[in-house]
């Protein structure tokens, strides 16, 4: 199995200031925007996220919440694994609210579409967008597209892309993993 080294750390960091920087461009203050990480991978790029707006652009309302997924899903009980649910946590009224949807890498666009079905159990958002460290473009099962992507990743469909998170793996990087 080969690896090749798609983002260092250092091009992870940049990336992430952009994205804080578009985010900033379009909520300004954040009183109206709230972000969900989409669990599990998703809470720790949102918890870098809204650490950025806080500690180096001073944003100060910023309400961070979790989204777990697991029961949306559409191969909920295809697969032989079972599949372990994380926690939601969202301590925020998300009706008339901006959201802003986080997650490491948009694939096949299911989890997002999971993501929208579970988000209506708390409310009626006024707008969701979408966040995406990784968009692998080209390989897309539903309509969904990022409205801030960090980079576009043509891998082929036996290849995986890997994020590894400091809080997580020990270091940050993104890898593509190929046979």
């Amino acid at each position: 199995m080969s690896q090749k080294l798609l983002l260092s750390a250092k091009e992870i960091d940049i990336i992430l200031h952009r994205l804080a920087c578009q985010l900033i461009e379009n909520h300004t203050h954040f009183r109206d925007t709230v972000l969900i990480g989409i669990q599990p991978r998703g809470a720790f790029l949102a918890d870098r996220i809204k650490k950025i707006l806080v500690d180096h652009y001073m944003v100060t309302d910023v309400k961070l919440g979790y989204l777990d997924i697991t029961f949306y899903r559409d191969d909920f009980r295809r697969g032989e694994k079972i599949l372990e649910a994380n926690k939601t946590h969202i301590d925020f009224v998300v009706e008339d609210k901006r959201i802003v949807f986080i997650d490491d890498v948009l694939y096949t666009g299911r989890s997002i579409r999971a993501a929208l079905t579970a988000v209506q159990s708390f409310g009626r958002p006024q707008e969701i967008e979408l966040l995406t460290l990784i968009d692998r473009r080209f390989s897309r099962h539903l309509p969904i597209q990022p409205n801030y992507r960090g980079r576009q990743v043509d891998a082929i469909n036996q290849e995986k892309v890997k994020v590894d998170w400091i809080e997580n793996e020990g270091e940050d990087a993104v890898y593509l993993i190929g046979n």
